[in-house]
């Protein structure tokens, strides 16, 4: 089975079980069956999930609070990449206000479900959900002042596309504003090649210094990463508990090596002030 496919049957189930009165976290197998991993505890705070529907906070699948570091405007237009069930998206509508707009984009049936309903619930007009891939946006070049994102891009396959596709919709002068696991130093191949793990948001992981170059080369400047949770070796053996890994060999390789952070770029303006196009 391709990655895509994986991530699409992982994340479905994820939403059914929301759907059924459980809760869902970052990873696959055992940690969605029971308590959430630490990659996606402690994210928000209450006044933040207060006004939200109970659903929409189960559904969370991140590993940050992109919304709360991105610095929305009121009126701008946000995207968020791989919305799920649609906290960081309502987040955002509210962040924006009635004269603004928050698109949220997902490949899979059950989470955009899961992410209309607790539209409806939560009472907020100004969103709209759109059923597509993160590396074929279905949306206009230069249509959004912000993309953000949380925890989503590092299960693609393909993630210059991703990043070639954000900078494509982003307006001139538009900010990247996304949460993601990035890696510091070489980790076991045997983490990489786990597809379960890809799906819980560690294999997948890019190096920091990846992570820029990679947004470099889509066109970005400004680019700026800020580890905002560094993991603990406890933490690791939490993360590669079940996957058929010697977890006391493989834990100590990885100590200190996986962190969520926050990733700022700017798609550059073609203009600044009168005079200055090229």
């Amino acid at each position: 089975m391709e990655l895509k496919e994986v991530v699409k049957e992982k994340y479905g189930q994820a939403a059914l079980r929301v759907n059924s009165g459980g809760s869902s976290c970052c990873g696959a197998g055992a940690a969605l069956e029971g308590s959430c991993d630490p990659i996606t505890s402690n994210l928000y705070d209450a006044a933040q999930t207060g006004a939200l529907p109970e659903e929409a906070v189960l559904a969370s699948l991140g590993c940050g609070n992109p919304t709360a570091l991105a610095e929305l405007k009121a009126g701008e237009s946000v995207l968020d990449l791989g919305s799920g069930g649609g906290i960081d998206v309502l987040l955002s509508a509210r962040r924006v206000g009635p004269t603004g707009k928050a698109y949220g984009l997902d490949m899979t049936d059950e989470m955009l479900a899961v992410a209309r309903e607790n539209q409806r619930k939560a009472g907020v007009e100004n969103v709209e959900f759109l059923k597509g891939e993160i590396e074929h946006i279905p949306l206009p070049d230069n249509s959004v002042d912000v993309v953000i994102s949380n925890c989503v891009i590092n299960l693609s396959g393909d993630k210059d596309q991703v990043l070639r596709e954000a900078f494509r919709v982003l307006k001139p002068g538009g900010r990247f504003a996304v949460s993601d696991v990035v890696t510091r130093g070489d980790v076991p191949g045997e983490v990489r090649q786990n597809m379960l793990l890809w799906v819980g948001c560690i294999a997948g992981a890019l190096q920091d210094w990846e992570y820029v170059a990679k947004l470099a080369k889509a066109g970005f400047d400004g680019i700026d990463i800020e580890p905002t949770r560094i993991y603990s070796i406890e933490d690791e053996r939490t993360f590669l508990s079940g996957q058929g890994i010697d977890v006391d060999a493989m834990a100590a390789a990885v100590q200190g090596k996986f962190m969520s952070a926050f990733i700022r770029a700017m798609k550059p303006a073609k203009c600044c002030a009168p005079g200055c196009c090229e």
